[in-house]
């Protein structure tokens, strides 16, 4: 049979991947096109890393095919090897070696002369603003830094493609954005992306096209102002001065849309989705008003990703770097279907 051929960098149809009785893909599709990112958002446990495993020849699916770099992932895995680079959510480096050697140990590992190594390790360095860093030992790095280390990892052998998995979890707000620097920098050389997060501002800030996931089926996809625009409408904010008004202005807040307002316990804030913009806005506070109850702060703005994942889903995303006890993460940590 003839290997399909298509102008998408990463192309999967319909992957099946089962661990026991937990189903973890049922029937993904997904495309990204050359010199794009795709971003991959979904729950803990919707089956983010275990396409990543599939994609990159890690685990063989059950069914469906996928293709990176024109070159399917069961039939020729090793040309999906040297076409792919690969960060996963847990930096891989080994913290005994400096960042130069690091780099230079995976140059030697893809088949690079020495004095190619060395020079492909010292542009890297350069190119992820390591090289005041490049001798000391990576296992004195920050999390930011050996973020980075790894993700120069990924590319020494210059793959047209690169997973990315959940790649600044657990970073601080300034590794973040270096990181979204170095991504942003590859998209711009023509590399593709394909990035998984549980960050929704991350995916707003890089994505071309985002794919959510849930329940191992693709939920929705689009860009961004795409799925912002299935949402519709605004939201209000709003927080009720007297706590004990709450159940009152529920009430009132309700008759603006077609869904029942969000109200967070703790901070005591309404949200509620306003058809009508501005005109919602001055119903609301007139009504309320004229209920005398005193409202402290009001708000009134576009849908955010966060509005799109909840209406897909019915929950906010899980908190980033805490993964559920039934992830595929936990599930198939210990398969012995790896490799080819």
């Amino acid at each position: 049979m003839t290997e399909r051929r298509s102008d998408a960098a990463i192309r999967a149809e319909g992957l099946t991947k089962s661990f026991g009785d937990k189903q973890a893909l049922a029937g993904v599709d997904l495309e990204a096109a050359s010199g794009s990112v795709l971003g991959v958002l979904g729950p803990n446990g919707a089956g983010k890393t275990t396409m990543v495993r599939v994609l990159s020849t890690l685990l063989r699916p059950d069914g469906g095919q996928a293709w990176v770099a024109g070159h399917e992932v069961r039939k020729d895995p090793e040309s999906v090897r040297r076409n792919l680079g690969l960060s996963g959510q847990y930096a891989a480096v080994d913290e005994k070696l400096t960042g130069r050697e690091n780099l230079y140990l995976v140059a030697r590992l893809y088949g690079m002369g020495r004095h190619a190594a060395r020079r492909r390790a010292g542009l890297l360095l350069e190119s992820f603003r390591l090289e005041d860093a490049a001798d000391r030992p990576s296992g004195t790095y920050s999390g930011g830094m050996r973020r980075r280390l790894d993700l120069a990892g990924a590319l020494v052998a210059r793959p047209p493609v690169v997973v990315l998995d959940e790649p600044t979890t657990g970073l601080d707000p300034r590794s973040r954005a270096d990181t979204w620097a170095s991504i942003k920098e590859l998209v711009d050389g023509g590399t593709t992306v394909l990035l998984t997060t549980q960050y929704l501002e991350e995916a707003d800030q890089l994505a071309d096209t985002i794919v959510v996931i849930e329940h191992g089926i693709v939920a929705a996809r689009g860009s961004a102002s795409e799925l912002k625009g299935r949402v519709g409408g605004e939201r209000l904010t709003l927080t009720v001065a007297d706590p004990r008004a709450r159940s009152a202005a529920a009430g009132i807040l309700d008759a603006l849309g077609p869904h029942a307002p969000d109200l967070d316990g703790r901070t005591g804030r309404f949200t509620v989705a306003a058809e009508h913009g501005a005109q919602s806005l001055e119903y609301a506070l007139s009504c309320l008003r004229l209920a005398d109850i005193a409202v402290r702060d009001v708000a009134l703005a576009p849908p955010t990703l966060d509005d799109v994942f909840l209406s897909l889903t019915g929950r906010p995303v899980a908190a980033p770097g805490r993964p559920a006890a039934d992830s595929e993460e936990t599930v198939g940590a210990g398969s012995s279907e790896a490799g080819p």
